[in-house]
């Protein structure tokens, strides 16, 4: 038991760690060769993974995993980037606490037989209510750089869920291969539009921010996958999903800590409604089972 508690933490403080890492990358790289990098190395990680565990790919699907791989990573792996130049490190991680509403809204018209219950339709408004009071400060100030950077986290969080969503129609597959296929489609989306959009010699990158690329890539889009499917196979899925509890939490407290971050009260009153929102959709699938 202590060591699905200890996989699940590891995954938690992993993509809650995110936010610090793509805060440094955005600092002297444009986003989408944040994006491109961090797919690039996570694909290369999963590509050591799979070939250390003796997996390979029993079905050949790369139409879909070039759409999931564009809904998953090309686009949320940007716009997070591009908008994270904008806000707090602990706004961007509440934002990202969204993706499972997300996935509650759009299940019924992807997942065949689902359907949105009471439960989930509360999780929804209170989750959202949780947004409001996110933004309450900014609500008077208009239209900002700030909410730009924020409908970009928020729609990044919709096509996140949109992917997972379209993940359960895959054939049978093993989930590293399926993560390691969805990323190497993404790296050739975003490697293509990284050279279009922002050629080379466009910026000049520094050893700080190349070394956060990295971590993203090897641990954000490599190494948690891997602690990811263990965690499920060991505890199951429902036990898994509780990092969705976890990213936002870690994201916050290590922005206030470790980034000295002054976050205001709505912040953290922000933070305890969305995970409350979590916890709702939680009781309603366990009752629902």
């Amino acid at each position: 038991m202590l060591k699905n508690y200890l996989f699940l933490w590891g995954v938690g403080l992993i993509w809650g760690s995110q936010f610090l890492f793509q805060q440094k990358a955005v600092a002297a790289l444009p986003p989408v060769w944040v994006g491109a990098g961090r797919a690039m190395v996570g694909c290369m990680t999963l590509v050591a993974l799979c070939y250390f565990l003796k997996l390979k790919a029993s079905k050949r699907q790369w139409g879909k995993y070039h759409l999931i791989g564009f809904l998953e990573a090309t686009l949320p792996f940007v716009a997070v980037a591009w908008g994270q130049q904008y806000l707090d490190t602990a706004v961007a991680a509440i934002l990202m606490g969204t993706i499972p509403f997300f996935a509650i809204l759009l299940s019924p018209l992807l997942v065949k037989g689902a359907r949105i219950t009471a439960m989930g339709l509360l999780s929804v408004a209170v989750g959202f209510a949780g947004l409001l009071v996110l933004f309450a400060p900014e609500l008077g100030q208009g239209v900002n750089a700030s909410f730009w950077g924020a409908m970009a986290i928020i729609g990044a969080s919709a096509c996140f869920a949109l992917a997972l969503l379209l993940l359960k129609r895959l054939d049978s597959e093993e989930p590293l291969i399926v993560a390691r296929n969805v990323l190497l489609a993404a790296s050739n989306q975003l490697v293509l539009l990284a050279l279009l959009t922002a050629p080379l010699d466009s910026f000049q990158p520094t050893g700080p921010a190349l070394g956060a690329v990295a971590y993203l890539g090897v641990m954000c889009a490599g190494v948690v996958y891997l602690l990811y499917m263990i965690l499920i196979q060991k505890a199951g899925p429902v036990f898994a999903s509780l990092s969705n509890y976890l990213v936002p939490l870690v994201g916050v407290i290590l922005a206030a800590t470790l980034n000295q971050e002054q976050l205001g009260s709505n912040t953290w009153v922000a933070l305890a409604v969305i995970l409350s929102a979590v916890a709702i959709n939680q009781l309603g699938e366990r009752k629902a089972q």
